[in-house]
């Protein structure tokens, strides 16, 4: 067995997929060295999680709290549950200041978690983080606070 595919079977039983899974994922492997040495796999730089300058909100913390204000929509069955609280919101900032890949780490469902996830999505470009003062694509995690007016 190679060693890429051992990784990969290595990988799959660790995350608790079934067998099923990793014969699906080794059978896209490309078994012949030459063959693999064709295939060019695009380089894209690693993230980071933490950089000389972090990535900011265009205007600073206090715009990313107007922002948020003025755009949050408090969800009608978390407000009828009375569920409020922080939800942490973990998302990639590219070189130029996309966001993407913004996934929930730590929810509180009714509602809330769909509801951060549509105000992370929705933001401005933010400034880039950057390691000698060069842009880097940096992984972020941000708490959205809800608290419902019962």
């Amino acid at each position: 067995m190679s060693q890429p595919l051992r990784w990969i079977l290595l990988l799959v039983s660790l995350t608790g997929s079934t067998w099923a899974r990793a014969q699906s994922v080794s059978s896209t492997i490309v078994p012949d060295e030459a063959a693999r040495a064709d295939v060019e796999t695009p380089s894209s730089p690693a993230a980071y999680y933490t950089a000389e300058i972090m990535p900011s909100f265009p205007g600073g913390e206090e715009a990313m709290r107007a922002f948020l204000r003025n755009k949050l929509q408090y969800p009608q069955e978390a407000l009828n549950r009375r569920v409020g609280g922080k939800v942490f919101v973990s998302f990639l900032v590219t070189e130029e200041g996309r966001i993407r890949d913004a996934k929930i780490v730590k929810g509180l469902g009714a509602g809330l978690d769909e509801e951060a996830l549509r105000l992370v999505r929705i933001m401005p470009w933010w400034n880039p983080g950057k390691n000698a003062n060069q842009p880097v694509p940096v992984m972020y995690t941000l708490p959205i606070v809800f608290r419902g007016v019962y």
